[in-house]
This record gives structure tokens, C-alpha cells and sequence, in this order.
């Protein structure tokens, strides 16, 4: 009796404090609050003839020129399809990798000490390297991010292979599974929390990064395209990518977080 009068406080509370935040709307605000008030006064006593330091208005002016010639949806479109195919690449990579790893004791001995070593690279000096093997273009840019973010997916990965019940283990072979069978229907299942909890560490990991390369080598995207800027000191073009980049990876954090609360909702994890 007691248990369920319990449950029905927790419930009757968690009602009032959705239904409180619903009304109000006040947490999302106030953590946007600071960002409207240093806008707002750099607006209003700024100087449009600055050449460092433009008003707000003049970036929007610069992003509406940009996005009105087509430059700038087309570098939005090369970051974005860069940083899909490099966070799926690492995804798959990492999780079959993590998987084999964990499972296979060998293969742990034998590549521990190589990723390690290719772990501990700093992603800015690996990219002349290559640069030279690979040029400038896609692949070069997608093997640097794949490498930078593949590691949250791997190590995820590897801890839950290792941590797993042995029961479930056990279940296979009563029912006598196929590799296969207990690869797809056993230990990915089990393991997709903790996949999506490293894709969530390395998606801001991941468009960091792709930017960064941009950046450097300048190979088509919002970071060449933000560099360009720089060099030619349009700093209203230059403040406005930095919000656009801004927003975008608000965006992606906001994608993979219901992806994350959905896959845990979906197994009763939540």
C-alpha cells in the first residue's frame, strides 16, 4: 500500500513539474538570456565602419549576401555531407572493431599498442600527413574525422563487450546460435546504448574536426569558406559562419540526443 502511494507522489510530482515547464518555458530562455543581452548591446553600441568588430546586422547582411549567391549553401551542404559520411564511417568502424576486440583476446594484444599510438595524434598533425598521401578532396577529409572520432564509438564499444553477463553469453550457445545470430540478435542489441552514447561524444568531436580541416587545407566547406573570410577580412561574414557553425552543431547535439532518448525509451531503459 505504502509502495503505491509512493508511486503516485513521484507521478503526481513529475506531472506538476512538466506541466510547470510547459507553462513557463523559462529553463530554455534563461540559458539563452546572456547570448540576446551581449547581441543587443554590441548592436546598439557597436560601429558599422568597424573592421574587426561589425554590429550584428552587418553579419546577417553578409550571410544573406553569401546564401543569396549560393556560396553558402553550397559550403553548408559540403560540411554537412562530410560530417555524415565520417560519423558513420566511424560508427560502423567503431563498433565492429570495439565488438571484435572485446571478444578476441588475440586481436586485443595484437592492435592495442598501434591504436594507442594512432589514439594519442593530434588531429591537426596528422593532416599534411594525409594531405600528402591522399590529396585534397573528400577522402582526405573524412580519414581524419573518421580517425578523431572513432574512438568514443571503439571504447564504448569495447567496456560494454566487456562487461556483458555472461548469461547472455550462455544464451547463445544453449540455443545454439550462430556467430551471426549472436552478433545481431544477442550482442548489438545489448550494446546500442552504449554505441549511441560514444556517437554522442564523438558527433561534436566529429564536426570540430571537420571544420578544423577545412580550415587547413581548405577543401570546400564552411571552414574554407570561413578562412576565405578571414583572409580577405570580411569579419561580418566571418562573426556570422562562427553563429551558423554555432547553431549547427546545436542542431546535431539535438538529433543525436532524441536518437539516444528514442533507442532508450524503445528499451524500456528509460
Amino acid at each position: 500500500m505504502t509502495t503505491r502511494t509512493e508511486a503516485r507522489s513521484e507521478q503526481g510530482i513529475r506531472q506538476r513539474l512538466k506541466a510547470r515547464r510547459g507553462r513557463t518555458g523559462l529553463p530554455p530562455v534563461r540559458g539563452l538570456l546572456p547570448i540576446v543581452v551581449a547581441i543587443a548591446c554590441w548592436q546598439l553600441f557597436g560601429s558599422s565602419s568597424s573592421a574587426l568588430f561589425p554590429r550584428p546586422s552587418e553579419w546577417l547582411t553578409a550571410i544573406g549576401d553569401s546564401w543569396t549567391a549560393g556560396t553558402l549553401a553550397d559550403a553548408i551542404m559540403q560540411t554537412v555531407y562530410g560530417f555524415l559520411i565520417s560519423l558513420g564511417v566511424a560508427t560502423v568502424l567503431g563498433t565492429v572493431l570495439g565488438l571484435a576486440i572485446g571478444i578476441w583476446s588475440p586481436l586485443n594484444r595484437a592492435l592495442n599498442p598501434l591504436l594507442q599510438f594512432i589514439r594519442a595524434m593530434p588531429s591537426a598533425a596528422v593532416v599534411p600527413v594525409f594531405v600528402l598521401l591522399l590529396g585534397y578532396g573528400y577522402s582526405m577529409k573524412v580519414t581524419v574525422v573518421v580517425l578523431t572520432a572513432i574512438w568514443p564509438i571503439l571504447l564504448n564499444t569495447l567496456y560494454e563487450v566487456r562487461d556483458l553477463s555472461p548469461t547472455l553469453l550462455d544464451t547463445g550457445r544453449t540455443l545454439r546460435l550462430t556467430l551471426r545470430e549472436r552478433v545481431f540478435k544477442l550482442l548489438l542489441p545489448a550494446m546500442a546504448p552504449a554505441v549511441m552514447l560514444g556517437v554522442r561524444v564523438a558527433a561534436p568531436v566529429a564536426l570540430i574536426i571537420t571544420l578544423l580541416v577545412e580550415i587547413l587545407t581548405g577543401v570546400s566547406g564552411m571552414g574554407a569558406m570561413l578562412s576565405e573570410a578571414q583572409r580577405n577580412y570580411r569579419s561580418g561574414l566571418v562573426f556570422g559562419l562562427i553563429v551558423l557553425t554555432g547553431i549547427l552543431g546545436l542542431v546535431i547535439n539535438a538529433i543525436v540526443t532524441s536518437l539516444s532518448s528514442l533507442l532508450a525509451r524503445h528499451r524500456g531503459l528509460e
